[in-house]
Order: structure tokens, then sequence, then C-alpha cells
């Protein structure tokens, strides 16, 4: 995850350069009026069980983590939706997706036997789950306690 990017401060309008890995430890705050910034993601991120530690367990943000696989249907179906979340609670909640496949041993370890499987992570633990296609309000409806 690396990179930066400008993110504008919706309290003065000052241009703020962050950097995805700061943002992933720390809320990142303004440099002129010192207010919270928004998160600079709105695509989802990429996790993997390399990289679990450090974006989902670290994440001050609540998680919504798509645990897919490129040869699943119904993966593909919700896929715009999850694209869609993204964007829409960016600075919220932290959207991602990780390719079960590719990352079993963080597929195993949450039980994930069902795909899509929709974890919804704190810390990360798990304090909900929702499995197969959903509609983005089912998933906002079950999200809104964490945001």
């Amino acid at each position: 995850m690396a990179g930066s990017v400008i993110v504008a401060c919706e309290n003065c309008g000052a241009k703020n350069r962050v950097s995805f890995d700061a943002a992933l430890k720390q809320q990142p705050v303004c440099g002129k009026c010192g207010e919270a910034l928004p998160a600079p993601s709105s695509k989802p991120v990429t996790v993997t069980d390399a990289n679990f530690g450090s974006v989902v367990e670290k994440s001050h943000l609540p998680v919504l983590l798509d645990m897919w696989a490129a040869w699943c249907g119904p993966c593909r179906m919700i896929a715009p939706t999850i694209e869609i979340l993204a964007g829409e609670l960016a600075g919220k909640v932290l959207v991602g997706k990780l390719d079960v496949d590719s990352n079993q041993r963080t597929a195993a370890r949450f039980g994930v036997q069902s795909i899509p499987t929709l974890l919804i992570l704190r810390n990360g633990k798990e304090v909900d789950r929702i499995v197969g296609v959903q509609s983005r309000e089912a998933i906002l409806r079950r999200l809104q306690p964490m945001i």
C-alpha cells in the first residue's frame, strides 16, 4: 500500500498529502486546522495474508472485507456494490477485498466456507458476517452500528 494522495480538509479546505500507510495506522488530520481528514481511498483495498495485520487489524476504521474468488459468479455480481460502498463509505469504513484462493490462511482463520462472504471487523475481530449476494441497502443496515 505504498503511495499518497492529496486530500482536501472538509473544515478549512486546505490540501493535505496523506500517505496510505500512515492513514491505516493513525487517523490523518489537517495540517492547518487539525480536523480529521477523510480516508484517502475510495476504492476497495486489496487485503492479503501478508498485509492483513497492517491493513485490517491496525485500521482505526471498521472494516468491510469481501472474501471472494475470480471463478465465483455471485462474487462477480456483488463486486460493483462493493466498489460503490467503498466510495460512499470512504473515511467511515475501510472496504477491502481478499481473494480466498490466493490467501487461504486468512480465509481459514475466519472459517470462510461459502463465497461471497462479507466480514465486518473491528480491530481485526469479526463482529458480523454476511454470506451470499446482498443488496447495498442490506449491507448498509448491517454496517450502520459500526459507523
